[in-house]
């Protein structure tokens, strides 16, 4: 950690530039004695890049970065804020504290909040960030946190963990995959606390992940705009009963969730074999794709499903609470309907139809637009169906 960064002159630098090309910058003369271009360029890129996701820090002065894959790699703030409701008790321990982003939030609902973090400077940077952002609350420890419980005679009300994969590997779908091994720690985090909130990748296997932990209370799978982000395995000592599944959409400051005990997830589901104009079309949100539930998602809502492989509902009512998008559907045409109209338009969205979205742009010659949709589907009869439909609810 370059404390040189810190300085009044510098920092005024970094906040007058956050929109430069930073890749210039990295070329260029180094203007700050004691700092290379290259340590401007990342502090640079790495600001611009918490703007949105990361908020706080972007607006608090004398905040630190970290190499970019450290920002790539964090919780947003958005997640983050929502995850810290997850926590138990009076004191938390995050053994992969990285950046800090999810201490913060933790250190915002329980008393004492411990960060272990085995890289050195990214420790560091933590600890100077909190002090910036006045967390006070928060105690840093630069080592490896699996072996900070095992070595350590404390107990804690909540431990938090955000394993990586490892690096030889590519996609994860295991948590054996990931590092640190919280499977095969799993019985000494349970014995030093009596919840453990484990963040994972949405790719990671829902029934995988299961039949790996034990004592699974809850699983929140948690999306942003239609996007999973992460999967948050709430385990809690001696809890032996069945696990709660709740897909969350946050967006725009508007929270929703859909949550179900998992031995319930395969309910019953009525199939509709015609769809009518005036009739409202609902497209459930990626978190709850990822639950599984695509029967209960009609069942719970009144819903009719459009067909067993595709995740499309109707209905005559609109449900504003559903977590998904919801169109309205404005007519139904057929391929000669759309061959004839030189001037048709539409957001194409293909769903069980037996050709691609680019392709029936370039076939049908159809113009993007904002608000319209052409919907690309098949209904229960096995019929393919196009629908030119307006949206009324975005996720």
């Amino acid at each position: 950690m370059n404390n040189k960064l810190l300085a009044k002159a510098v920092q005024d630098y970094i906040n007058a530039n956050v929109n430069a090309d930073v890749n210039q910058i990295a070329l260029a003369k180094s203007m700050f004695e004691g700092i290379s271009p290259a340590e401007l360029a990342t502090q640079i890129a790495a600001k611009k890049k918490s703007e949105k996701k990361l908020p706080t820090w972007f607006h608090t002065e004398n905040i630190y970065y970290p190499p970019m894959l450290s920002i790539e790699q964090t919780s947003s703030e958005l997640t983050a804020k929502y995850k810290s409701k997850l926590a138990k008790g009076d004191t938390l321990i995050d053994i992969t504290g990285g950046f800090g982003i999810d201490s913060y939030y933790f250190s915002q609902k329980v008393k004492k909040v411990t960060h272990c973090e085995i890289n050195n400077e990214l420790s560091a940077i933590a600890r100077h960030n909190a002090k910036a952002l006045q967390a006070t609350n928060i105690k840093f420890e630069a080592e490896d946190g699996i072996a900070y419980i095992k070595t350590n005679d404390k107990t804690f009300d909540t431990v938090y963990v955000d394993p990586a994969r490892r690096a030889e590997k590519g996609k994860v779908f295991m948590l054996k995959d990931c590092t640190p091994d919280v499977v095969g720690n799993l019985d000494i985090l349970l014995e030093k606390s009596s919840r453990i909130i484990i963040k994972t990748a949405p790719l990671l296997d829902i029934a995988a992940g299961l039949s790996e932990l034990k004592q699974v209370n809850e699983i929140h799978i948690v999306s942003v705009k239609n996007e999973c982000k992460e999967l948050l395995w709430v385990i809690d000592k001696g809890y032996e009963n069945d696990t709660r599944i709740k897909a969350v959409t946050l967006n725009s400051g508007i929270e929703k969730d859909f949550s179900f005990y998992r031995s319930s997830s395969n309910a019953s589901v009525h199939f509709t074999n015609h769809l009518n104009v005036g009739e409202y079309l609902y497209e459930p949100d990626a978190a709850l794709l990822k639950s599984g539930a695509f029967n209960l998602i009609g069942a719970t809502y009144g819903l009719l499903k459009l067909h067993p492989q595709t995740q499309l509902f109707s209905a005559d009512h609109v449900e504003t609470d559903f977590p998904g998008r919801i169109f309205k559907i404005e007519s139904i045409l057929n391929t000669g309907e759309l061959k004839r109209d030189i001037n048709i338009k539409g957001n194409v969205i293909v769903r069980n139809y037996p050709a691609k979205s680019e392709d029936l742009v370039k076939k049908y010659k159809i113009k993007a637009d904002q608000d319209q949709f052409l919907i690309f589907t098949k209904i229960a009869n096995g019929e393919n169906v196009i629908l030119k439909a307006s949206i009324i609810q975005y996720y």
